[in-house]
């Protein structure tokens, strides 16, 4: 395991009031850091999850965040039972970690799209080298693992490079890169997978150009040496590098590729590393106009959803119905409240982002149809609100018929 820097993570914008007193970000505003769910606080020892109470209610809470399609929450919990739950311990810690094995398989399924992209791009190689560009603090890692362990023909090497975040944007977890990467590490070692965990301080702001080169140098001094796959995972974080709406005053002005512009300059970096794949997540809306009221209107007729979604899964009240409402409220502030670099939050539909991609030498690649009706099922069956939708090769997640989020994966043409 190799840790190039340790940083710590960067606050939440969230007061210590509640949600619904939600007040303006300034310089002197106090930030707390979201408690990661489920972890002992530092005075505690961890035997205090040790009794089968305990252990029954994160596995609750676990499935209840499978089943409500939270993937960063019910990851979180399972990392928790995998560190209190071991399969040679007591009979309640080994109760727990059968439930444990069951509820990763669980949630291996409702995240199988980008995985089992990733699992057949990846086939035939001995080392996998994940490039983690996400907001979920790589939550998609362990049930990738997984699927890596009961997969491919052998366990791989999997090398994991995150870029370590240098910009406080929700959401941010209690957790130091140190700890993220002994968890990441043992979690892979339960499964007989080496994992070498690197963090490279990158920041969105300049297309994470420090990470480009560190890329760029590893390729560089190891060239096709080794039987090395690389894959680029983009989740919930490229809508953060700076872009502009070139002269735009409407949301209806055509949009511009411009060559110079950050998101294309760093298109075309990936691009010239040539990956293996490239999996691309984001949300599908649009707020990059520079006109204000086309803004308000884009962002008010998207984020409803969230808020239906809290209605629906949270209960008033609860921590983590503050937490998800505080991240809405930042997102909302930033959107309309701030301008140039100060506004971070560019959300592009998945239409721009399939040109920008084919315009910089890729190429789509479908999802099997088998993991499409599988996927759709399960949210048809357990996750009420939810669906899944096709659009020519990419994937469309849906709350009660409106796109949220698209996936997309590409290979270089």
């Amino acid at each position: 395991m190799q840790f190039t820097e340790t940083l710590p993570a960067p606050p939440l914008h969230l007061s210590s009031k509640p949600c619904q007193n939600f007040t303006p970000m300034n310089p002197n505003q106090i930030h707390r850091t979201r408690p990661w769910p489920g972890f002992p606080a530092p005075n505690k020892a961890l035997g205090t999850f040790g009794d089968a109470n305990c252990m029954e209610q994160l596995l609750v809470r676990c499935a209840n965040a499978i089943e409500s399609n939270d993937a960063t929450l019910s990851q979180q919990i399972l990392w928790v039972l995998n560190n209190i739950a071991p399969s040679d311990g007591d009979s309640n810690q080994r109760l727990t970690c059968g439930f444990l094995r069951a509820l990763i398989a669980r949630a291996a399924k409702t995240g199988t799209s980008a995985n089992a992209a990733i699992l057949e791009a990846v086939e035939g190689y001995s080392t996998v080298h994940i490039v983690d560009l996400s907001l979920t603090h790589c939550m998609q890692i362990p049930t990738l693992i997984d699927a890596m362990a009961g997969k491919l023909e052998g366990p791989p090497v999997v090398k994991l490079t995150i870029a370590g975040a240098t910009e406080d944007v929700p959401p941010m977890l209690d957790l130091s890169y140190d700890e993220l990467g002994i968890k990441l590490v043992n979690f892979a070692r339960s499964r007989n997978i080496i994992l070498d965990f690197n963090v490279i301080p990158s920041s969105s702001s300049d297309g994470f150009s420090s990470l480009i080169e560190h890329l760029k140098l590893q390729n560089l001094v190891h060239g096709n040496e080794t039987n090395e796959a690389l894959v680029i995972n983009c989740h919930m974080m490229l809508h953060y590098i700076p872009e502009e709406t070139p002269t735009a005053t409407t949301s209806t002005t055509p949009f511009s590729f411009e060559d110079a512009t950050p998101r294309a300059l760093f298109l075309k970096q990936i691009r010239s590393l040539n990956p293996t794949l490239v999996v691309l997540a984001d949300e599908d809306a649009d707020f990059t106009s520079n006109n204000l009221v086309c803004r308000l209107r884009s962002a008010f007729n998207y984020l409803w959803i969230p808020y239906d979604i809290v209605d629906t899964f949270l209960p008033k009240g609860s921590k983590q119905r503050q937490w998800y409402e505080a991240d809405i409220g930042w997102k909302i502030e930033n959107v309309i409240a701030h301008e140039g670099l100060h506004r971070v939050e560019r959300l592009e539909p998945r239409a721009r982002w399939v040109q920008r991609m084919r315009n910089t030498g890729f190429r789509g690649v479908g999802f099997g149809e088998d993991i499409v009706t599988e996927v759709k099922g399960m949210l048809d069956e357990h996750a009420a609100g939810w669906g899944l939708k096709k659009e020519e090769d990419d994937l469309v997640l849906t709350w009660k018929g409106h796109n949220v989020v698209f996936t997309t994966a590409w290979v270089p043409t």
